[in-house]
């Protein structure tokens, strides 16, 4: 192989590579920054915009209204750590996980029945109810209510007994 062989072989095989890197930098135009002139001009002016940015507080743990700021992770954690004792209300170790109350309530369904019988006498309001006169009365009497009978007919044409009371 003759030497003006090889050395095209070589520029050939450079050109390629130029293309490659060439396509993975991509075109200077395509850049978003103002200063399109090189790579490192476009990189200078992004570094300067970054040195601004540097001045902003973006941690702001006493702005809880705030839509441009964050808590930092450790204020996150503490209200988390808040939310997770409210939740738990000074709850035993025994049962400070929704596992160990799924574990404990199926270990003893008595409180589950005597929790559903409980709820069984409550008075619905979103669908009929069967309830004994004793029922109702007391239900009547809980919230203040009349019955029927005390309304008497609640048909009755009041019109009709107005004007047959002035004819009389």
């Amino acid at each position: 192989m003759s030497l003006q062989t090889r050395l095209e072989s070589l520029v050939l095989r450079l050109a390629a590579e130029f293309k490659t890197i060439y396509g993975q930098v991509g075109t200077l135009a395509n850049l978003s920054t103002a200063d399109k002139t090189n790579l490192v001009s476009s990189i200078n002016e992004l570094r300067s915009q970054i040195s601004t940015l540097a001045a902003v507080t973006f941690i702001d743990d006493a702005n809880a209204a705030g839509t441009a700021t964050t808590f930092s992770a450790s204020k996150i954690t503490s209200l988390l750590d808040a939310l997770k004792a409210d939740l738990l209300g000074g709850a035993d170790a025994a049962f400070d996980t929704l596992k160990e109350l799924q574990t404990a309530i199926l270990a003893d369904q008595t409180g589950i029945t005597a929790l559903l019988g409980a709820v069984d006498k409550r008075v619905r309001f979103d669908a009929a109810q069967s309830l004994t006169a004793l029922e109702q009365e007391q239900a009547r009497q809980n919230i203040g209510a009349v019955s029927v009978l005390d309304i008497g007919n609640f048909d009755t044409d009041f019109v009709a007994a107005f004007e047959a009371s002035l004819v009389a």
